[in-house]
């Protein structure tokens, strides 16, 4: 409680957590530490990427984990008054929002896809996860993160109407990668996505039925960018806003 607050959760280099000579420390310790953190992701979007980049090193942590681990705390207290508000004004309507780096992991280069979905002004569902695969390119990358934000878009549809019993328009969910949103559409297998594997053609199907649709949004707008790397603290900022993780002040918790 009495260390220096930190703006962002995490530091933009992440090639230093790939660093094997720095020194092992207490293992328990350690995944004591994660794992409080993976609750409180269950309230807070904003620190999603950097939990789920940590807990990769449960196994061996070293020294640049632990400062990694502390950096998150220190951001944590300096927004310990922070948290999702959703307003009863905001129009009901489900939309997403999925992003993907390109083989942002420097132990095995794969991707991280970052997804995140609301229904007015708060998120209400969020994930960001290393894929399965190493990605060929930017596009199959995005592709891949699309088809696991449609299986999220389609759970979430079947949850709101059998508890609400409406009937729901095709789900919007932005992307920022154009040619992500071309595959999505196109049905025909040509150079650019032959190679990928047919679990991963799940959105297509989707988008034909109806259910989905994939897109365009600008990068600059692109809300689960916050979900797939570290980004400084300007646009950090911008997009936790936009996620609706705000300071939730005295007057805010009386309404």
């Amino acid at each position: 409680m009495d260390c220096k607050a930190m703006a962002t959760p995490m530091a933009l280099n992440l090639k230093l957590l790939c660093d094997a000579s720095s020194e092992p420390v207490d293992v328990s310790m350690y995944r004591q530490m994660i794992g409080s953190l993976m609750y409180l992701t269950n309230t807070r979007p904003d620190i999603c990427f950097a939990v789920n980049t940590l807990s990769q090193f449960l196994t061996d942590p070293r020294s640049v984990h632990l400062v990694a681990v502390k950096h998150v705390l220190r951001y944590l207290k300096g927004t310990v008054d922070y948290g999702l508000r959703y307003e009863a004004n905001q129009k009901f309507n489900l939309q997403g929002y999925v992003d993907s780096d390109w083989a942002g992991s420097a132990a095995d280069r794969k991707s991280t896809s970052g997804c995140c979905f609301s229904m007015g002004s708060g998120v209400i569902s969020w994930f960001s996860r290393k894929q399965s695969c190493v990605a060929l390119s930017t596009a199959e990358a995005e592709y891949v993160a699309a088809c696991s934000a449609s299986c999220e878009a389609v759970w979430l549809r079947k949850l709101l109407s059998e508890l609400f019993d409406l009937p729901l328009e095709a789900t919007g969910v932005f992307c920022d990668n154009q040619s992500c949103v071309k595959l999505s559409e196109n049905p025909v297998f040509h150079d650019r996505s032959k190679h990928i594997e047919i679990k991963h053609h799940y959105i297509r199907d989707m988008v034909q039925r109806g259910a989905v649709k994939l897109l365009y949004v600008a990068t600059d707008e692109q809300i689960a960018d916050v979900l797939t790397k570290p980004l400084a603290r300007v646009k950090f900022e911008y997009f936790r806003e936009r996620l609706g993780v705000l300071r939730i002040d005295d007057t805010s918790r009386k309404k």
